[in-house]
């Protein structure tokens, strides 16, 4: 599978911006970070998104950049709510591979409660568990390859990636 353009997926705290910098530089590739284009498009952080707009709001912003962006030859960190759009993920998997970059609850949390101003679009009833256990199946469903990023460094979770998408001729 050539890997033209990447699309990493998967919960807030798995790691999609810090191996996506790190996958852009190694494969050469321009880095994209939607959740900045969300805020810079808004004006506003996606945590005041949230607070002044709500998060279907969130997600429908989210929504129009992905689907406005320029794909080609890049690294694309989506924002952990991309799944619930068919239409953005059709076009993320137009443009290559989708990688769904899995992490266990537990590490989730530690990582999440690091940066408690993350803007995570959901209803506010949910617990963080609700939205992992509701997202896992839609990151599962849209990947075109899975890897662990629990564990291990950026680089040699970004080498994994590559690896997988690019396995070594026989």
């Amino acid at each position: 599978m050539s890997a033209n353009t990447i699309s990493l997926i998967g919960m807030p705290g798995a790691g999609k911006s810090t191996i996506g910098v790190v996958l852009a530089k190694i494969s050469g590739s321009r880095f994209v970070d939607t959740d900045l284009d969300i805020q810079v498009r808004a004006g506003a952080t996606l945590q005041q998104i949230i607070d002044d707009k709500g998060y279907q709001y969130l997600r429908a912003l989210e929504q129009d950049v992905l689907m406005d962006i320029e794909l080609d030859a890049a690294i694309i960190a989506t924002g952990g709510s991309v799944v619930y759009s068919d239409k953005v993920m059709q076009r993320l998997r137009a443009a290559g591979p989708v990688v769904y970059l899995k992490v266990d609850i537990a590490t989730l949390e530690q990582r999440v409660a690091a940066a408690p101003e993350r803007g995570i679009a959901c209803d506010s009833n949910q617990s963080f568990t609700d939205i992992f256990l509701e997202r896992t199946p839609l990151y599962d469903q849209h990947a075109d390859i899975s890897v662990d990023a629990a564990t291990g460094t950026p680089e040699s979770v970004a080498v994994a990636i590559l690896e997988q998408l690019n396995p070594p001729a026989p």
